[in-house]
């Protein structure tokens, strides 16, 4: 039987020093598996970001407090979440599929000597209180449901946009703890050389109500200037396949899918896109598919509720002025 006296430990992100939406929905995730839920986060100045994870759910907030952690580097992260862990003794680690998630989770695994699951779209007990995780398998072609054994803790990466936030209660009232793991600076062997910040326009691909992606039908990089023009008529934002970006069309950042981002959107537009099982992977959960494609046959009319069939060229510009006109109106 699950010992529900025991915590699920969330490990926490920051974006720009402050709560960030993936640990968010990993507390209100947390919060459905039941039992205490606790945040660890690891830096300097990280007592905002606490508060936040409180007000957002959590029961408890861990501050690993270390210089050596002040570059957020891999070596020094798994050391102290390795501690942390030890020390808590967590039933359940979650991990957001994020570069840092993705980087520490299986290398913590590997130190604590217990299982983890890639790449999760969910998360629940059965009737024993065994933990089953599910996740895509055969490039997102079928599920698979894993369930975890007794060796404590279960460390699972969830893919980010499956779970939902729970609003933010700034009454709310949590521990906070410091704990401060012993590093040591000879333990990482990497540091960083420079930060370089990207500046972007416009709402995050991520966080997007609107989006409009462009695929290998397109043909070249010119296109892509009209799908812009598209998502700024709808307030959106401009996606991308796999294939348009390894093309060198569009920058990697913009790619939606398996082994891109991960996308919510009320309305998702595709133009020249196939509907590929990988692309599919990171769209499934948009509310509605518009898709615009040459060939009848393609696999994205299976998954759209609205299609057009037709050349992208005679039909994108139609439906830009259609949407121009309305916004006016």
């Amino acid at each position: 039987m699950t010992d529900m006296n025991a915590e699920t430990v969330v490990l926490g992100d920051l974006a720009d020093g402050r709560l960030s939406g993936a640990t968010a929905e990993l507390i209100a995730l947390g919060r459905k598996l039941g039992g205490p839920v606790a945040v660890a986060f690891a830096g300097v100045g990280l007592e905002s970001a606490a508060s936040e994870a409180l007000a957002a759910g959590a029961d408890k907030a861990y501050l690993l407090n270390s210089p050596v952690l002040a570059e957020l580097q891999t070596d020094a992260l798994v050391a102290a979440f390795e501690q942390l862990c030890k020390h808590s003794s967590p039933a359940v680690v979650l991990v957001a599929k994020t570069p840092m998630g993705r980087d520490v989770g299986p290398r913590l695994a590997t130190r604590l000597g217990v299982g983890l699951a890639q790449d999760c779209v969910d998360l629940r007990r059965d009737s024993s209180g065994t933990l089953i995780a599910t996740r895509p398998v055969y490039g997102g072609n079928a599920l698979a449901a894993l369930a975890f054994s007794d060796a404590r803790p279960s460390i699972v990466v969830v893919r980010g946009k499956v779970y939902p936030p729970l609003a933010p209660d700034p009454a709310r009232k949590g521990e906070i703890v410091r704990f401060e793991p012993k590093l040591d600076p000879s333990a990482v062997k990497a540091r960083t050389v420079q930060f370089v910040r990207r500046e972007a326009a416009g709402v995050r691909l991520e966080d997007a109500a609107v989006v409009v992606s462009g695929g290998r039908g397109l043909g070249g990089p010119e296109p892509f200037g009209m799908l812009k023009e598209l998502a700024g008529l709808l307030d959106g934002a401009v996606g991308a396949s796999r294939a348009a970006c390894d093309a060198g069309w569009i920058d990697h950042s913009y790619q939606v899918g398996l082994t891109g981002k991960t996308i919510t959107p009320n309305v998702y537009i595709t133009v020249g896109i196939s509907g590929a099982s990988q692309h599919m992977a990171g769209c499934s959960g948009a509310k509605n598919i518009v898709a615009i494609n040459k060939d009848a046959n393609a696999n994205i009319f299976k998954e759209a509720r609205y299609g057009v069939v037709g050349d992208w060229k005679k039909v994108l510009p139609s439906f830009i002025e259609a949407v121009r006109e309305l916004v006016k109106s």
